[in-house]
């Protein structure tokens, strides 16, 4: 394996971005700030997740620039709101979503909707330039020579 490439500074986005949240909390909590979650105790009861945890995970996020801390009230309490890189998030979360609904779908799902139409919502990715759904072509793969 190449670990030059599979590192946080090599020239795969993949892995570059799983550096950054390629730990389950970490997607689990983008997810329920994507829900509308912001406070310390909101994600904790949420993710049924063990206090010290949850902070490392909520620096790291922070550190990384996918959530800012704001101070919420006259006491020291913060709240964690997504940037505008979190919220770029929220189409891979879908996606891996979608990937588990048709590969790991044993038992009842969660599903989610559109809130103007009442739609179910059912993500694919698109192609920009070609309008093609990603997946059902060959694709190439190039790698910047060093």
């Amino acid at each position: 394996m190449n670990t030059e490439n599979n590192s946080a500074k090599g020239a795969c986005p993949i892995a570059r971005s799983l550096a950054v949240f390629g730990d389950a909390w970490s997607l689990l909590i983008l997810r329920d700030a994507h829900a509308g979650l912001t406070r310390f105790d909101q994600f904790r009861k949420s993710l049924r997740i063990v206090p010290t945890m949850l902070t490392r995970r909520l620096a790291s996020l922070t550190q990384e620039g996918l959530l800012e801390k704001h101070r919420y009230s006259e006491t020291t309490r913060e709240e964690y709101l997504l940037t505008e890189a979190g919220r770029d998030l929220l189409p891979v979360l879908f996606m891996l979503g979608e990937w588990g609904r048709r590969h790991r779908c044993e038992g009842q799902l969660s599903r989610i909707f559109d809130a103007g139409t009442g739609t179910e919502v059912r993500p694919v990715v698109i192609d920009e330039v070609t309008g093609q759904r990603i997946g059902t072509r060959p694709l190439r793969l190039e790698v910047p020579k060093v």
